[in-house]
């Protein structure tokens, strides 16, 4: 369902009051908090009053202007989640940046139809640049753009947050397998990165893992507008119940370079998982060899 105009310049609204705040605490001395979460590969994370101040604004026009909708967001959780329409509001996309004085982070607004994101907003309050996408077509700075991207994978610019978002394992494996095939890869962006692929700025790949739904489905809308492609790494739709992608995403500027870099992720050579599994299992493995040792040298001074 595509959104009426008012709503989507009421979205803009909301990255707007995300901006006021946010501002205030740019390049400022910050009191830097850290949340914990133990179930995701990078638990620890940093929050400042910039974060909770941009969701309120938020919230607050949600609650006054839609009061039958739904939220999440990252800072405060959910309201009323069964809603039809839910909005959900990121107020800053990598907070790391933000308090180390980058301009590399954004304000993430998404709006979802049962579930499925129909509306979404990239803003970045410090540069002036905003992307609003609801699907058929996006817009940068009030400009149509299109992602068009590589006609093959070797060729291709990649990023990704950073690799330490990818669990020891199948994720590093595949997240190195598809590394090893671009040609290059940088990290650092968040959701700029994606930005930048809509723009057709250069960038062709975006592949992250340990994402939560406030991180990517914003970015759905503005991809798909722009006719590039965003899924999890099987392949499948991102909606805001699609626990099965497990937090990993992949966009790519055209169906050639999507379907490449689907292949790789599915199957990581084996020889890279293996270099890549968990460390727990090097651990044993060391504990066992290192036991070993230990009862051999032992008999040999008892006999």
């Amino acid at each position: 369902m595509k959104p009426e105009p008012e709503v989507v310049e009421f979205a803009q609204r909301l990255a707007d009051a995300a901006g006021d705040v946010i501002r205030q605490y740019w390049r400022q001395p910050l009191v830097i908090k850290e949340k914990f979460d133990a179930s995701r590969v990078m638990p620890s994370e940093p929050v400042t009053e910039a974060d909770r101040g941009a969701e309120r604004a938020m919230r607050d026009l949600i609650s006054a202007t839609y009061p039958a909708h739904g939220i999440l967001g990252e800072e405060f959780g959910e309201t009323n989640p069964l809603a039809e329409w839910v909005w959900v509001l990121d107020p800053i996309d990598g907070t790391k940046s933000f308090t180390s004085g980058k301009p590399l982070f954004g304000t993430l607004v998404a709006l979802c139809y049962r579930g499925v994101p129909v509306l979404g907003v990239i803003d970045q309050c410090v540069l002036g640049e905003r992307w609003v996408g609801d699907g058929e077509t996006t817009t940068f700075n009030g400009k149509l753009v299109s992602a068009e991207g590589k006609d093959r994978i070797e060729n291709c610019l990649a990023y990704a947050t950073t690799p330490s978002m990818f669990a020891p394992g199948y994720e590093t494996a595949a997240f190195e397998a598809l590394r090893r095939r671009t040609k290059r890869t940088l990290y650092g962006c968040d959701c700029y990165a994606y930005a930048l692929l809509a723009s057709n700025f250069g960038v062709d790949l975006v592949v992250e893992a340990d994402l939560q739904p406030y991180d990517y489905l914003s970015l759905v809308p503005v991809l798909s507008g722009a006719g590039a492609l965003i899924t999890d790494w099987r392949g499948n739709p991102l909606t805001l119940h699609s626990a099965s992608s497990k937090g990993r995403v992949l966009a790519a500027a055209n169906p050639t370079i999507h379907k490449a870099a689907i292949d790789l992720l599915r199957r990581p050579p084996l020889d890279l998982y293996l270099l890549n599994r968990p460390k727990l299992a090097i651990s044993l493995g060391a504990a066992v060899a290192m036991l070993g040792a230990l009862l051999l040298g032992n008999s040999r001074r008892l006999f």
